[in-house]
């Protein structure tokens, strides 16, 4: 009895958790989106150099990734966005202490525009469909949103630094070498603690007018 009226009162916890931040006020969100970046900026002091490739290990996707879960459509990828304009002026919140458009520039900079997206695709997904809060489609959802939506554009980026600036044309598996395969196992680390809390905290109801509300009504 004790245990079920735990699990109800933790279900209308989370609810109210969502449904609270789908009404705050427009200022409240900028403090709000302002707070994932400075998560992100933290996150990304957690770092490992590699001596074989110019882009480090991190912790920073944890933040970029939850961002999207917690602040939803739009306000995900704000929050990346302010992450990337405050370094871009010179705040040193990049990996390693940096800051400035240099870095932007600089080998890891498709990593960093990667951000922006990725989390606008999961906010809009989590926030729009309540399928999506499930185990399994929240693990397809970060799965992609990694390894297809950071890795792309960061991956690009590399190959282009290293052609431009370094004068070296990186085969295929070379590209992969230095940019994708040293962050496989810790990205997935990472995405999997995100999964876990995501399924965790986000209602299987409707908070916020989603598309295939009718189908789960009643589910909680």
């Amino acid at each position: 009895m004790e245990i079920g009226l735990a699990i109800k009162r933790f279900k209308e916890l989370r609810y109210n958790l969502f449904q609270w931040r789908s009404e705050l006020a427009l200022g409240q969100k900028v403090l709000l989106a302002f707070g994932f970046a400075c998560l992100t900026g933290i996150l990304a002091q957690v770092r490992i150099y590699l001596p074989w490739t110019p882009v480090p290990i991190t912790g920073q996707t944890f933040a970029v990734l939850f961002s999207g879960v917690f602040l939803g459509r739009w306000w995900g990828g704000i929050s990346q966005a302010l992450y990337l304009g405050i370094g871009m002026v010179g705040i040193p919140w990049f990996a390693g202490g940096s800051g400035g458009i240099g870095v932007i520039a600089g080998p890891t900079g498709g990593y960093l525009i990667g951000f922006i997206i990725s989390a606008l695709f999961i906010g809009y997904f989590v926030d729009r469909y309540i399928k999506v809060r499930c185990l399994l489609n929240m693990l397809a959802l970060m799965l992609f949103a990694n390894f297809l939506l950071i890795y792309t554009p960061g991956l690009l980026q590399l190959y282009l630094w290293f052609l431009l600036v370094k004068g070296s044309s990186l085969s295929f598996w070379g590209l992969l070498e230095k940019g994708a395969m040293p962050f496989i196992v810790g990205d997935l680390i990472k995405l999997g603690g995100v999964v876990m809390l995501a399924t965790a905290i986000t209602p299987k109801r409707t908070y916020n007018g989603e598309i295939d509300a009718d189908r789960w009504k009643g589910s909680e």
